[in-house]
């Protein structure tokens, strides 16, 4: 199963068909009505499963995503996962009971269940379209933060007793948030601080290590009766943005465990339905999911973002954006294991639902934006930097990739200014490495080995990431870094420590504050502002 599924992610990327609807195939054809002939039904071990993989895909999520890009899209992204969410619901369930005829429940809960997009199925499309980062950070920030109330109001309309008061409820999830939220950022911050200070025996602790904390993560969150979705989701966020050693590798490691656990999920959905029973409740499905696509999303987009000027383009592209796929199937299990009336034709309607739509949406999103004329593939490409700890000599060696649109291309190593501690000593180019002179010429694809001392390795990589957005010029283009001071001399400006002896001068002894003070000292009487 595994290897077809593997395979089949061939496919979903040559036909622009979002992953999940191939493993829901697979499921589908190993269950009751196909050829596996599998029966399965399961619902509570389906949940369990179900929720387990959703926290690691939320951890693979907040891994990867950026805060330079998610901060300018915060506050409308927390908008749209929380006010949004309530006017999709209501304007769903309303749908729900007036056009198809579900009873209130049943449509509030369904209303509920399919309000929260899915990150899985919203970027394995996105990756093809290179959108401005703006409604990329907008879009991936409103995935992982909608999953936390969403679950929380279909507990509340899948228990046995009357639903609370509207305010009661309110108070109830912005309490939860707000717990899941406070535990989410201080383990995230605990766990980043441990892995920079201590440097583990092998590198490939480092992705067991992220993704045991982001477990715990959940875990701390669900015991204190807080949001486990939001910590899980917060605390991997904190983590993938703290430059944390070995980096790259815990990327692929997180990305490997993320398609493992789409890939179970999504099969055991397939194998908990059966599709000779969805027939009734294909009409209702397409009819809910009009009302969802055409009415209340783009409706929860342009009041959620009414407050930011967002132009009528992004809000159209953000409310074609909208994709379900996991997290409705999942949550739409909820009421099954509750004993809710009707909890049978819920699941089958979410399913289809999930099914029909996923199809329409997402080949179409590239069309919808180029036709908006919202792709931007101007942006500079960002670097590719692995840290690795050098305990004993007190210092970091930087593994930097060039990548093919990175505006490094071109720079002399002595303009990348380094922050004296800090001198490229190795570049590898076309599968022969060289010690570079401060006069060398990098080139797109090389890969550069940087030696940074503690004190300023934040600062090296901070200037390495800036001449890579904007090139020689990037503090007069405003892309930030921190270069160092030039000499007082008449003579051309190189970094201190980018010395033609290139490793050598590293390899001399270990890098302690003591070696490095009269080399400082002097620097500080020769010194005068940058230009």
């Amino acid at each position: 199963m595994l290897l077809v599924a593997v395979a089949a992610v061939r496919l979903s990327s040559r036909s622009g068909l979002p992953s999940l609807l191939i493993y829901l195939g697979i499921g589908i054809a190993l269950g009751q009505d196909g050829i596996g002939n599998v029966a399965f039904d399961n619902a509570e071990l389906t949940q369990v499963i179900g929720y387990a993989a959703l926290v690691v895909i939320l951890a693979e999520g907040g891994l990867g995503t950026k805060w330079k890009e998610v901060k300018p899209a915060l506050p409308s992204a927390v908008v749209m996962s929380t006010l949004g969410v309530a006017v999709s619901v209501g304007i769903t369930a309303a749908g729900a009971h007036y056009l198809v005829g579900l009873d209130w429940r049943q449509a509030l809960i369904i209303g509920a269940v399919v309000s929260s997009t899915d990150a899985a199925a919203v970027f394995s499309v996105l990756r093809k379209v290179p959108l401005p980062s703006r409604l990329t950070g907008a879009l991936e920030a409103e995935s992982g933060f909608n999953d936390a109330p969403v679950v929380i109001l279909v507990v509340a309309f899948s228990a046995a007793g009357p639903v609370d008061h509207w305010y009661v409820l309110v108070g109830e999830i912005a309490l939860e948030l707000a717990i899941g939220a406070a535990i989410g950022l201080a383990v995230g911050w605990l766990g980043s601080l441990g892995l920079r200070s201590v440097a583990l025996p092998a590198s490939g602790l480092y992705p067991i290590a992220v993704m045991a904390i982001a477990v715990t993560a959940y875990a701390a969150g669900a015991m204190a009766h807080g949001s486990g979705f939001l910590a899980v989701y917060l605390a991997a966020m904190i983590m993938g943005n703290s430059k944390l050693p070995h980096w790259p590798a815990t990327r692929g490691f997180a990305d490997g465990l993320g398609w493992i656990a789409q890939i179970g999920m999504f099969v055991l959905l397939g194998l908990l339905v059966t599709p000779h029973e969805l027939l009734d409740d294909i009409w209702p499905a397409i009819v809910v999911g009009l009302v969802l696509t055409m009415v209340a999303r783009p409706a929860s987009v342009f009041i959620s973002l009414l407050p930011f000027g967002t132009s009528m383009r992004e809000q159209a592209l953000l409310s074609w954006a909208g994709l379900r796929g996991a997290v409705p199937i999942v949550l739409a299990t909820i009421p099954m294991v509750g004993g809710v009336e009707g909890s049978d034709q819920i699941f089958n309607i979410v399913f289809v639902l999930v099914v029909v739509y996923t199809l329409v949406q997402g080949p179409t999103l590239p069309w919808v934006a180029r036709r908006l004329k919202l792709g931007d593939g101007t942006e500079a490409a960002d670097l590719g930097i692995e840290s690795a700890p050098l305990e004993r000599l007190r210092g970091h060696l930087l593994s930097v990739a060039i990548p093919e649109k990175s505006r490094m291309h071109g720079v002399e190593v002595a303009e990348l200014r380094l922050p004296p501690g800090a001198a490229v000593t190795l570049v590898v180019r076309d599968g022969t490495s060289f010690v570079p002179l401060p006069t060398t010429v990098l080139r797109r694809g090389d890969e550069l080995l940087v030696v940074a001392t503690d004190p300023v390795r934040d600062a090296a990589e901070r200037r390495l990431r800036a001449v890579g957005q904007g090139g020689k010029l990037a503090d007069w283009l405003g892309t930030g870094g921190e270069p160092a001071p030039r000499p007082a001399t008449g003579r051309a400006s190189r970094p201190m420590s980018a010395k033609p002896s290139g490793p050598a001068a590293v390899a001399t002894g270990p890098v302690s504050a003591k070696s490095r003070r009269p080399a400082d000292a002097k620097a500080r009487t020769t010194r005068r502002k940058p230009l």
